[in-house]
């Protein structure tokens, strides 16, 4: 590990040491990252850094390219993860007799000589690197005192030092999914693989041969680009087929497509917002950036309720006149969390108190549901499952007392894009007035017929959501039993409570590190100071082996980082819903029955390795859909079906 003090002398000089932390760079150089330069491939994130500036670098080249001409160092290197390590006497005489090297007199090795002065050919290049780069941030200096005006950088600087300081630095990992491996992927180093555990492609979708083959032959068709906005060349046959396709799964008039469900809430409430005279709109405190910001661009008034507090919720109703338009603004999937938004009663409220409801299905659609359309849906489940693909709204049902209904096509779908669904006019509404829909290039071809092919496949299959709820399950029962501390919830989400920024990062980095699994530490302000955890989504496509692995991989992380688990939270009172006094069970939105676990039609884990296999019947239906612009689907000659389970699992009488 680096010694953080040898290199504070030069936070004057280095423009990156002098804006980043003691805690970042001690950080940075306990923390490996892939690098070409070194000939282990991996060294520390601080020496990954330091190998981009344009003074450090060509130090560290000249170092490196030194110590691969002594056989007894460049032999140290093969052994170890790092730029050095030390050989017993008796090594370096194997090294010394396999490389034919003689000793002369005085018994000094020629290669440990040329390693010594290769070290100080090293230093002497880091002085001068030194003296360059102070002489660079004095002329830096000198010119920012002649520049007049704002100082940009150092706003810049100063606000990425202030996320350093709280610990909130966001650092994005190079994360690259295997189609044929899911749910493996590699890092920047393709032959390094790691198992992800904390993708929001829930159901992996996106690797779905029904998916990547309608895509495929969309992209031969018409090609990669839109070519344009909705009102410019950008409104074709696809998009219009997969607004159908939407309209039709949430049993509403009409469905508008935008670029992500971000840009879809953003439009949709700003545009509403800012058009209802007197509009007001009450949002639950914990709502999404999206909704946030599409609120407080409306300009209309924003009176925040509790966290599905159904009575506050209710006091603040009651304040504003029956007649002033009203919208509540909720979630039916909280996803850092795992809770549940009460639809049901929100609905009632918005009944009383002459009020539309605006519910944000994005981390629900696909996973709940007998055809996917979310938890409006399976709050319902026979009546829906029972209507089938009827397009026409059950009347009375939560799905059908929902104003505005929103998603995404980019996690258990599997590709990328946002919608609302509602009525004819309401839809007409946001197309002709939000100008996040208007100015905007609309999706390309292939985007929109893989997302159709999607959602036509998941609603004739859903075998993939149900074992996506046992797995679920099973890892809840299994880290519970080792007394790890998981945020309670009824949804297919598991946070793994960590209540600290840097445990949360330490803990995420050696699980990638150590273990070779992939999950990202939250953090403010994503969620609450206080309250940082990892977020761990199991999928269909987790073996029962990989969750062993997991579970002993976080078991040694918390012992080793000296982590709270769940029995220590209990004896501090509880926090974030964790160790909470006399908390009632929470039950999970899928029931025994709808799962198949009563009659045995239950989909099984996986004992070993994923393979991309598609349902037949599903597959022919989502395949079916665009038969009229792609033509007929030719499989090819060794394309795996699967048989098994093909037909849709029994609807339960309740």
């Amino acid at each position: 590990m680096l010694n953080i003090s040898n290199i504070a002398r030069y936070k004057s000089q280095c423009p990156f040491l002098g804006r980043t932390s003691s805690h970042t760079l001690r950080a940075l150089s306990t923390s490996l990252a892939p690098s070409p330069a070194s000939p282990s491939g991996v060294a520390s994130r601080l020496t990954v850094q330091a190998e981009q500036c344009p003074i450090m670098g060509p130090a560290l080249a000249t170092r490196t390219e030194e110590l691969k001409r002594c056989p007894v160092a460049h032999h140290g290197q093969q052994q170890k993860r790092g730029y050095a390590s030390v050989a017993g006497r008796k090594e370096v005489d194997e090294i010394h007799k396999k490389e034919g090297v003689t000793v002369g007199k005085g018994g000094v090795c020629p290669h440990a000589a040329a390693g010594l002065a290769a070290a100080k050919a090293a230093e002497a290049a880091a002085a001068k690197a030194a003296e360059a780069a102070a002489a660079i941030a004095t002329e830096k200096k000198s010119q920012s005192v002649k520049r007049k005006g704002y100082h940009y950088e150092k706003f810049y600087a100063d606000q990425l030092q202030k996320k350093h300081d709280d610990a909130s630095y966001r650092y994005f990992n190079n994360i690259n999914r295997l189609a044929q491996k899911f749910p493996v992927a590699h890092t920047g180093r393709v032959e390094e693989e790691v198992t992800v555990w904390c993708s929001n492609d829930y159901l992996g979708m996106s690797k779905n041969e029904v998916v990547t083959n309608t895509m495929k032959r969309t992209l031969d068709r018409y090609g990669a680009g839109a070519g344009g906005t909705r009102n410019i060349a950008g409104n074709g046959a696809l998009h219009l087929a997969l607004e159908a396709e939407l309209a039709s799964l949430h049993r509403k008039d009409a469905a508008l497509v935008f670029s992500s469900c971000f840009v879809a809430n953003d439009a949709t409430l700003a545009t509403l917002g800012s058009k209802l005279p007197g509009c007001v709109i009450f949002s639950d405190s914990m709502n999404h950036a999206s909704m946030i910001q599409g609120i407080k661009h409306s300009g209309a008034k924003k009176v925040i309720f509790k966290h599905n507090d159904m009575k506050d919720l209710e006091e603040k109703l009651k304040q504003f006149p029956f007649e002033t338009p009203k919208i509540i603004a909720f979630e039916s999937v909280y996803s850092m969390c795992g809770s549940v938004g009460p639809i049901r009663e929100i609905c009632d409220l918005a009944d009383k108190y002459g009020a539309i409801t605006f519910n944000d299905e994005v981390h629900a659609v696909g996973m709940y549901g007998p055809r996917g359309a979310g938890v409006a849906e399976h709050l319902d489940y026979a009546a829906h499952a029972a209507a089938g693909e009827s397009p026409d709204a059950i009347k009375g049902t939560v799905m059908d007392r929902c104003d505005i209904i929103t998603g995404t096509l980019g996690k258990a779908w599997g590709v990328v894009g946002g919608y609302i669904a509602g009525s004819a006019d309401l839809v007409d509404m946001i197309r002709s007035y939000a100008p996040g829909f208007i100015f905007t290039t609309s999706l390309p071809p292939a985007i929109a017929a893989g997302a159709q092919a999607s959602i036509a496949y998941q609603k004739n299959y859903r075998g993939d959501r149900q074992l996506q709820q046992i797995n679920t399950r099973m890892l809840k029962d299994k880290l519970a039993a080792i007394d790890i501390p998981v945020v309670p919830g009824p949804s297919h989400i598991v946070p793994v409570l960590i209540g600290d920024a840097a445990l949360a990062k330490a803990a995420s980095d050696s699980l990638l590190a150590d273990h070779g699994l992939y999950m990202q530490a939250l953090n403010y302000p994503t969620v609450a100071v206080g309250e940082e955890r990892l977020r761990i989504t199991p999928t269909p496509g987790h073996s029962l082996a990989a969750m062993d692995t997991l579970v002993a991989a976080i078991d040694e992380v918390f012992t080793r980082l000296n982590i709270p688990r769940q029995s220590e939270w209990a004896c501090r009172g509880g926090h974030a819903g964790v160790g909470v006094p006399d908390a009632k069970p929470i039950e999970p939105i899928w029931s025994d029955a709808q799962l198949g676990l009563l009659d045995g039609t239950a989909p099984k884990p996986l004992e070993g390795v994923s393979t991309s296999i598609a349902d037949r019947i599903a597959s022919a239906i989502a395949h079916d859909r665009l038969t009229h612009l792609l033509g007929p689907y030719e499989p090819a000659a060794d394309e795996a079906t699967r048989v098994e389970g093909a037909e849709a699992a029994p609807v339960p009488s309740a």
